[in-house]
């Protein structure tokens, strides 16, 4: 039996990152990983999604060089090529994670691990089991697709993300449903690239978890592309026929068929708990998920549980930064609780959405007393100069000491504006420091200063 300070069970974001910490701070590491190092979110979820959206949003950008006056011809579009450069990418930066598992002297196990009991793993390997016994143990076995009768992924035509990101040949015609994140990335791709898209959720808008505002936004641009949209449905189910599928759906009353020659399921996801020896030793598991405290430990105090597997936020950063609050905990340091509110949220499509903290609706119904900076990007110089001037930068201030209760972001760089917001936030900032912080002109961010402005109707641009 092999014998080390810290076992980690899954090597996603979340996992590699705690490997990492926890050998940074003198700890004898192994890591387990069944499938590939870089977990779903390397392989088949963030990253390559990300290298989709890039080719989509080229499609786009390609289409308003006219504008700019460059003028070309699109002689075709080659989704598989796009697939294809997807996975590239993906793999490139898997073996980055296995060089980083070398460099920090973290040993890998590849094989699929099992509790025996509270410090030792099971490891089923290519070469028979392995035993790894360890003092302290990180469980971050990630999420896995969440299933509701009449909406089973089945692999073939009614798929998930993971499916979704692997297809060399893109379908006509695809129904989408759920509308969060993964729901309207795969539609803005699959639209750019000449599928039929029809999106359906059972939420009023899309992107339900954030700002109406950023919701509305994109459904404004999503109706621009051609994308339909069934929002605030009723009911709805799918079935896979042999040859195409079949979406129904109840909206007002009335319950429609809807053909389609593929669908993605992008209803949610639920902790990988089985099948990992929890009921064993005892770890409690909740509505999907395990249960920890704000030091990411469970009911079993030497072990951790970090990531998907341990509930919302379902984010590789929230992920990761977990993975070092649970390393340094077990390590006998004294890491600051992870503030769920100030974890930053970004969906990738074009315009992208980005936010953190509050929304109006959340303000609203605990009663907050706030007020609202809002500056749409076509007031703003550089995104004029830029052609990019769909969106806008919205603030949510606290009204009696100015600090930053919610902050929201739709346009070409939300997704990187967002970090200053959510620096100033963990800062504990109010509205005077950022308006004493110079930010530099022409550019999209000078509105995340004029945004807090406006919040006090000092706005001097807009």
């Amino acid at each position: 039996m092999s014998k080390y300070d810290v076992a980690v069970l899954g090597a996603g974001p979340g996992g590699y990152v705690a490997a990492i910490r926890a050998s940074q701070l003198g700890k004898k590491v192994v890591i387990i990983e069944g499938q590939h190092l870089g977990g779903v979110c390397l392989n088949k979820g963030c990253i390559p999604t990300k290298a989709l959206l890039k080719s989509a949003h080229s499609v786009h950008e390609l289409e308003e060089f006219k504008n700019l006056g460059i003028n070309i011809k699109v002689d075709s579009l080659d989704g598989t090529q796009a697939v294809n450069r997807a996975n590239q990418v993906a793999d490139k930066i898997s073996k980055g994670v296995a060089y980083l598992m070398k460099k920090n002297k973290i040993e890998v196990v590849n094989g699929f691990g099992k509790f025996k009991d509270k410090n030792t793993i099971s490891v089923a390997t290519a070469n028979g089991n392995v035993d790894v016994s360890a003092t302290s143990i990180i469980i971050a076995t990630g999420a896995k697709y969440k299933t509701f009768p009449g909406l089973e992924h089945d692999g073939k035509r009614l798929i998930g993300a993971w499916e979704a990101v692997k297809l060399n040949e893109l379908p006509k015609s695809i129904g989408i449903i759920g509308a969060g994140a993964i729901g309207v990335e795969f539609a803005y791709f699959w639209n750019a690239f000449g599928v039929e898209v029809h999106i359906f959720e059972l939420q009023k808008h899309l992107l339900p978890i954030e700002d109406e505002d950023s919701s509305i936004e994109l459904e404004k641009a999503y109706k621009k592309y051609g994308v339909k949209l069934s929002l605030g449905i009723e009911k709805v189910t799918a079935k896979n026929n042999g040859k195409d599928i079949t979406i129904t759906a109840t909206e007002g009353g009335k319950t429609t068929d809807y053909k389609f020659e593929m669908g993605l399921i992008a209803v949610g996801m639920t902790g990988v708990v089985d099948n990992i020896g929890l009921d064993k030793i005892g770890v409690k598991v909740e509505k999907g998920f395990i249960q920890v405290n704000d030091m990411l430990q469970t009911n079993v105090p030497n072990i951790y549980a970090i990531g998907d597997v341990s509930g919302p936020p379902l984010l590789a950063h929230a992920a990761s930064h977990e993975g070092v609050i649970a390393a340094e905990h077990l390590a006998g340091k004294k890491p600051h609780a992870l503030d769920k509110r100030n974890i930053p949220g970004c969906t990738y499509c074009q315009p992208q959405v980005a936010s953190v903290g509050y929304t109006e609706r959340e303000l609203k119904e605990k009663k907050i007393e706030y007020t609202v900076g809002k500056l749409p990007f076509m007031a703003n110089g550089k995104a004029m100069a830029s052609n990019e001037t769909v969106g806008f930068v919205k603030v949510l201030m606290g009204k009696k000491y100015g600090e930053m209760l919610g902050a929201h972001i739709v346009g070409t760089a939300a997704t990187e504006l967002i970090h200053e917001y959510t620096l100033f936030r963990a800062m504990e900032g109010i509205d005077e420091e950022i308006f004493a912080t110079v930010h530099p002109h022409p550019t999209l961010g000078e509105w995340l200063g004029e945004a807090v402005l406006a919040s006090k109707n000092r706005a001097l641009n807009f």
